[in-house]
């Protein structure tokens, strides 16, 4: 372990363990929850979060348990939390005694976590040993806190005791006030071996300043409210082109005037999921539930809107033919998929999630994502070969100006995701909170771009020919596009006109390929 003690790669370790056990809210609720055992400790991880300094900072606690008079206030209040023993344990209790037992809370930023155990002491306890005791380092039975001469009060520690051989004791209500802004975590811990087995119900609120929503993802807030008047600007102005040339629509231009109509719907809810939040603590079940399920469509037929254009459906060909069945296999499983992985991320307890969970159901949906991607760019191949050999400039140019579009967003993409891993990786403890919301705000920019360049790039107009599959044209399906009432065989006259055309039947040019 080099020169540190044990007590403080614990203490390490319980900090990102518990990142896995963070409640999904700004409410924490506990429900007969098992203390865990780490070295001479036992710790439960009431939650962490980020949370800003206090607006005003004229008080520092209050026992009250409404936070009306708290406005502008940053805290974390304790209401009705209860600490429940075995019944062994209580019987082996005086039942005069007035402290049979302590449990302590602990709240800590997370840059003084080398302030909890005994690192300063050059010890692996997390709990005061008798040795460390004698030698007047700290308190038998309590939890080691190195009290810095600058801010004696932090780490907070709030002790409860057991009264008797009573099985139960609950935790005086009360508000910690945050003045400092940072990552700050709350731990129940006890170094009483007699009372392993206990359990804690009861809740914890955490608030910022301007509300309940964590700091982490307070901005995120802001960002949705902005995407909902972009994806609003974006439908005015192809409503407005819809209508103009309503003649000249293909069935194209109704796919993407949908996806259009659930990114303004997804950005909408999620704004109003986000506003709930952040005035009760809690999310919004029915609210969530619609925003994860706008998500996931939105998600599915943008995707499946990239594969039917790469594969020039509407533009080189009027129907998938023979395919169809294929892409809506593929549509459907990457739902159902993502469908189950927002729900897990924003409605489950995450408490009830371990981490192998969480990849079992982020794996697929990445193996999917990779499936369509491969999918998309042979189609574009495909699509610009074909182009080429018909000589057909105007859907040509439409074609590679899309292909550097799509290419520059997949650039974009694996060095943000990159950027993603590095960020992670290397913020374990999630110090650099306040930076954490542009990661899922990039997502939805790049989404937003890229349908943005799609309807430019296939904006209803009346010149329709530029875009739009014309069977005069000698327009031809791929192997993976038959129609299903088209003929197989051509005539003299397509013959004629193709050479006419192009210079070469297309079984030539095939034939000269190979």
């Amino acid at each position: 372990m080099g020169d540190r003690p044990l007590g403080l790669w614990a203490i390490g370790i319980l900090l990102v363990g518990s990142l896995i056990g963070a409640a999904n809210g700004s409410i924490h609720e506990y429900k007969n929850e098992k203390f865990t055992v780490k070295l001479n400790a036992r710790f439960f991880h009431g939650g962490s979060e980020g949370l800003y300094a206090s607006k005003f900072q004229d008080l520092n606690t209050s026992s009250s348990s409404s936070d009306n008079p708290f406005k502008g206030k940053s805290f974390i209040r304790f209401d009705d939390v209860t600490f429940v023993r075995t019944k062994e344990s209580a019987s082996k209790q005086n039942a005069m005694q007035s402290t049979a037992g302590l449990v302590e809370a602990i709240i800590l930023e997370v840059k003084d976590r080398d302030r909890i155990g005994g690192a300063f002491l050059k010890s692996d306890a997390i709990c005061c040993t008798p040795e460390l005791a004698d030698a007047g380092s700290c308190s038998l039975g309590e939890v080691i806190i190195n009290r810095g001469s600058n801010d004696l009060e932090w780490p907070r520690q709030i002790k409860t005791f057991f009264k008797g051989n009573k099985t139960e004791v609950n935790m005086s209500p009360e508000t910690v006030f945050i003045n400092k802004t940072g990552m700050y975590y709350l731990y129940f811990m006890i170094c009483d071996p007699e009372l392993d087995g206990t359990k804690i119900r009861g809740r914890t609120v955490w608030k910022n300043p301007d509300g309940y929503l964590p700091g982490k993802v307070a901005p995120l807030m802001k960002v949705f409210g902005f995407m909902s008047l972009a994806y609003l600007l974006l439908g005015l102005v192809w409503f407005v082109r819809f209508v103009q040339f309503w003649k000249d629509i293909i069935q194209l231009h109704y796919h993407i005037t949908l996806v259009i109509a659930l990114g303004m719907c997804e950005m909408a809810v999620r704004y109003f999921e986000y506003a709930n939040f952040n005035s009760t603590g809690m999310r919004p079940m029915d609210v969530t539930l619609w925003a994860v399920t706008f998500s996931s469509i939105k998600k599915t037929l943008s995707r499946l809107l990239l594969l039917v254009v790469s594969m020039g459906y509407g533009v080189v060909k009027p129907t998938l033919g023979g395919i169809t069945s294929r892409v809506l296999l593929l549509g459907v499983i990457y739902f159902v998929a993502t469908e189950a992985l927002e729900l897990v991320e924003h409605l489950g307890n995450i408490n009830d999630f371990s981490g192998k969970t969480m990849i079992f159901l982020v794996i697929p949906v990445a193996l999917l994502d990779a499936c369509f991607i491969l999918w998309i760019f042979s189609s574009l191949a495909r699509t610009l070969e074909k182009l080429q050999i018909k000589r057909n400039m105007a859907k040509l140019e439409l074609y590679r100006n899309f292909t550097n579009a799509l290419a520059i967003a997949v650039l974009l993409s694996i060095a943000w995701i990159g950027f993603e891993l590095y960020f992670n990786g290397t913020d374990p403890l999630i110090e650099l909170w306040r930076m954490a919301w542009i990661i899922p705000a990039f997502w939805n920019l790049l989404s937003y771009g890229l349908l943005a360049v799609i309807c430019i790039l296939w904006a209803p107009s009346n010149n329709p020919t530029r875009y739009s599959y014309l069977a005069e044209t000698g327009d031809e399906f791929e192997e993976e596009g038959i129609s299903l009432t088209g003929s197989g065989n051509k005539s003299t006259e397509d013959v004629e006109r193709n050479e006419l055309l192009f210079g070469l039947p297309d079984d030539v040019e095939e034939g000269k390929r190979e």
